[in-house]
């Protein structure tokens, strides 16, 4: 609970810097043509950092480096990094030239529909030559991370992240009105915080005498094992970011905007991910690799119940609340500049659809360790498989006629991958319990119970406050900002002690 605690705390930072972040954004370059070529450019770096720096590379490379660490000497563990470190580099960089070379060709893979206007897929491609090297440095980012996580460094590898947004809101008030394109300055941002972040990392690194000396060597048993397990992770791990990936694609063909709204409102939907589901799951896959290394299988149901505990907890009324308070918290937040109150609407429908998938896409980050910490890569990627073919069917379901009859096609796609997570999720732990490796604790009955009645009392607050407010888009932006903290305090205070009244208390949350 600590660990945890520490984590989501600096996660937290993050994540705020990120709205402030984001709020530059919309006030800078809005939801035209530019910020939809950005946020596609963007989007590829963005998305290779969640597989590397939280997803595939870090539950390959955990296990086998809590493996080590166990049975092994520091020196073996030093070689494995050394190993890791030199073969990952040198794939990465040799993956980076190739596509910086073949820029225009990523831009047409990634967002095909651009194509059609000469301009905006022009500014992709150039964008992509900037910004695709954040590639390399993500990744060796999120190695350091996996090293310092597996020696229970919790904070640096959560902070980190901040500054990419420090580096991106620099760019965008600083240098994007001195230049004639303000959405290049931007992809240089993204640059830039790829070397600070690495560098930030290192001397953290030296402190535990761990600071790679890379040597390019594939024949290492460490390598290998990493590889192997790495490859099914790729795709098993980040099923929902791929989904969040192919809605990028298919937006390109909506009407201009479609791409920036589904931006805002996946940013939103981001936030508790973030700073609970990613700092639970990043906590709990040393401890479970640990507890499976020595054969503990108590222990470890242990630690999956309480990391479905605590996702319950929070997103179901992290996810009820974003329902509720869509267009209130992206007025508040987005709504200035160049954004315009149409398109606060657009993106509350998709925020909407996203929300109705938090629960799921939280539990996946929990219950997908519980196969990687034993080193199961094989049932993630087959039930990924399912999802990712149902997401694509669902894409056709609810796009085609949501665009032809209301215009509004990027709900749609928002709905899709929300259900396509609730099937992955609902799948990865039916297999967990038919394998007993999930065994309940007989708590789950009551839980619902407690959760049940302090959603419900949450909701009833919500509704009730902005029946009273009046209109959103009519307020300054001091005004909105005071009524939805008001709003969201009040709903906080009703949620906490609905839950007390009920008879949850602190230490029901805590996991020895």
């Amino acid at each position: 609970m600590r660990a945890s605690s520490v984590v989501s705390s600096m996660t937290f930072v993050s994540r705020i810097l990120g709205l402030v972040r984001d709020v530059v954004f919309a006030r800078f370059i809005g939801a035209e043509a530019g910020a939809d070529a950005f946020f596609v450019a963007f989007k590829i770096p963005n998305f290779l950092r969640r597989l590397f720096a939280e997803g595939a590379f870090a539950q390959a490379f955990v296990p086998v480096l809590s493996e080590y660490r166990e049975r092994g000497s520091h020196a073996a563990v030093r070689e494995l990094i050394n190993a890791v470190a030199g073969c990952l580099g040198s794939v990465l960089f040799l993956l980076t030239v190739l596509a910086c070379l073949a820029a225009p060709v990523v831009a047409y893979l990634f967002a095909p529909g651009f194509a059609a206007d000469e301009q905006k897929f022009g500014l992709v491609s150039d964008m992509i030559r900037i910004t695709f090297p954040y590639l390399l440095l993500i990744s060796l980012t999120g190695f350091a991370g996996a090293i310092l996580n597996s020696y229970d460094r919790f904070a640096v590898p959560a902070i980190t992240p901040v500054l990419l947004n420090v580096s991106l809101i620099t760019a965008a008030v600083v240098i994007s009105p001195q230049i004639s394109e303000p959405v290049m300055a931007l992809a240089w941002g993204v640059f830039v915080a790829g070397c600070v972040q690495l560098l930030f990392q290192l001397p953290f690194l030296a402190r535990i005498h761990l600071l790679p000396v890379p040597s390019v060597n594939f024949s290492h048993p460490g390598v290998k094992r990493v590889l192997t397990l790495m490859v099914p992770a790729l795709f098993g791990v980040s099923v929902s970011q791929i989904n969040l990936l192919l809605d990028t694609v298919l937006a390109s063909f909506l009407p201009t905007g479609s791409v920036s709204w589904l931006y805002y409102s996946d940013r939103l939907a981001e936030l508790p991910l973030g700073v609970f589901g990613v700092a639970i799951a990043t906590v709990i896959l040393p401890s479970l690799s640990r507890q499976h290394t020595g054969a503990d299988s108590e222990r470890f149901s242990r630690t999956m119940n309480w990391s479905l505990h605590l996702i319950f907890l929070i997103a179901l009324p992290s996810s009820l609340a974003l329902l509720i308070l869509a267009e209130p918290i992206l007025a508040t937040l987005f709504m200035y500049g160049k954004t315009t109150a149409a398109d606060i609407a657009m993106s509350r429908l998709s925020l909407c659809a996203y929300a109705l998938g938090l629960t799921a896409f939280m539990a996946i980050k929990v219950l997908a360790p519980g196969f990687y910490a034993r080193q199961d890569m094989k049932t993630p990627v087959r039930i990924g498989i399912i999802a990712m073919v149902a997401n694509m069917v669902m894409n056709l379901l609810f796009v085609v006629p949501l665009h032809s009859y209301w215009q509004v096609g990027h709900m749609g796609l928002a709905l899709a991958t929300a259900g396509s997570a609730f099937l992955n999720a609902g799948m990865l732990f039916s297999r967990l319990r038919r394998q007993n490796v999930w065994v309940s604790d007989g708590r789950w009955r009551r839980r619902f119970w407690q959760y049940g009645v302090a959603n419900a009392g949450m909701v009833a607050v919500l509704a009730l406050c902005l029946y009273w407010l009046p209109a959103w888009g009519d307020s300054l932006w001091w005004q909105r900002t005071l009524a939805l903290a008001l709003v969201c305090g009040l709903g906080l205070i009703a949620y906490v002690g609905l839950l007390v009244l009920a008879g949850l208390r602190m230490a029901d949350l805590k996991h020895r």
